[in-house]
């Protein structure tokens, strides 16, 4: 749809990134791809005519401005983009959108989350392995106080990988309200 009138009349620069890397993606993202490579280069365009219309003397004849011209082939790519938006499912997340609004780099914010997700990943392993040693350490006191209950303790917990890795604890199944097997 928008991928033949794009190719035909905007070809990209020879120093234009998209000639070196991998061909647009097929269908609407391909061609969403190509109408936001159009609105750039519209955009580049508008900002161009107005730089050389303002360096232009004003009472010269003949003159006509180009920049209403700019204006609205920058507007029927938005419109385009807009229309295009309906039929792709892809969410951007509004902090990215922030990011580039802000002109920082988006991998920069994908960076930071990664590391906070690390961080609290490791914090939260420290209170698992933190919650099991202490569950270890209550069942022992409660085994020394009342040994008949034994049958109702679940089993010592292997310790908590040092890794950092994700650890899954089991979820007893003994019909008790609470995961030490006793009543509460």
């Amino acid at each position: 749809m928008a991928r033949a009138s794009l190719s035909a009349t905007s070809a990209p620069a020879p120093d234009s990134p998209r000639s070196s890397e991998s061909p647009p993606p097929a269908g609407v993202q391909g061609d969403l791809e190509l109408e936001l490579l159009g609105l750039a280069n519209a955009l580049y365009n508008l900002g161009t005519t107005v730089v050389n219309d303002l360096t232009k003397e004003k009472d010269k004849p003949g003159g006509g401005k180009q920049v209403g011209l700019r204006v609205n082939d920058v507007i029927s790519h938005l419109r385009t983009i807009d229309d295009m938006s309906q039929h792709v499912p892809t969410m951007i997340p509004i902090q990215v959108l922030a990011e580039i609004d802000n002109a920082r780099n988006p991998m920069q914010l994908t960076k930071e989350r990664l590391e906070r997700a690390a961080t609290e990943n490791q914090f939260m392993n420290g209170k698992i392995q933190a919650i099991n040693s202490y569950r270890s350490y209550f069942n022992d006191a409660l085994l020394q106080s009342f040994p008949e209950m034994e049958e109702h303790l679940p089993e010592p917990q292997p310790p908590v990988p040092a890794s950092g890795g994700l650890v899954e604890l089991p979820i007893p199944t003994s019909g008790h309200t609470n995961g030490n097997g006793i009543h509460g």
